[in-house]
């Protein structure tokens, strides 16, 4: 008995040694269990042909015809799992599409950044640099990631009614000009009692056609 209890003995003390040995070698990266940041927008067990793009590779083909339908040979990317109408386990499938580059999708199916440092109001309109991302479940040829030159279309808050609203009313003592930031301007009607009037009047019509905006450069509300 006290021959069998040794090697026992030595076991219980071996195993701590080796499960600090294993934890070592998964931190180390010898044994990798990180999850593709890809896995996160694939729905698991939904349909293969509904996958969004970042979760399939698919064959694709640039000499196919613009606006044309076409179909793509794709295959999941490791990790994904999905079905087909049957709901059997797929990995092959095809995809159904418009023949044409992301760049040149409608506005609907991509989202763009926005610029706050152009201004909107400008003759001529100004246009700003911005980087634009397909939506997830849209395909298309080539990066989904791409440059495109827009209007500016920001808004700083100030809505045009309540301009025209107070050019109308207090006018005279410049409220329209520091309502939108145009303090310069303000006091000058300020203490020209709205330029005797003409000012003002032609405030009225300037800013009810949307000529005179925000300071800021933004879009009214």
């Amino acid at each position: 008995m006290a021959a069998a209890a040794v090697p026992l003995r030595a076991l219980r003390r071996l195993c701590p040694v080796l499960l600090f040995l294993s934890q070592f070698y998964i931190l180390s990266g010898g044994e990798s269990t990180d999850i593709p940041p890809y896995v996160m927008k694939c729905p698991s067990n939904g349909l293969c042909s509904k996958l969004p793009a970042d979760c399939v590779e698919c064959k694709t083909n640039f000499s196919c015809v613009y606006g044309k339908p076409v179909t793509f040979d794709c295959t999941v990317k490791p990790s994904v799992t999905c079905v087909d109408q049957d709901f059997k386990s797929q990995k092959n499938f095809i995809i159904n599409m418009t023949c044409r580059f992301c760049w040149q999708l409608p506005e609907t199916d991509y989202e763009c950044s926005n610029s706050t440092s152009c201004m909107t109001v400008s003759c001529p309109r100004q246009r700003y640099m911005a980087n634009c991302t397909v939506r997830d479940h849209i395909h298309c040829l080539g990066n989904r990631t791409f440059p495109k030159m827009l209007y500016c279309n920001w808004t700083g808050g100030y809505k045009w009614s309540t301009a025209l609203a107070l050019s109308i009313t207090l006018g005279g003592f410049g409220a329209d000009r520091f309502y939108l930031g145009q303090w310069r301007e303000g006091l000058g009607k300020l203490f020209s009692f709205g330029g005797l009037g003409i000012w003002t009047l032609i405030d009225v019509l300037l800013i009810g056609v949307g000529y005179v905006g925000p300071a800021d450069g933004s879009l009214y509300i």
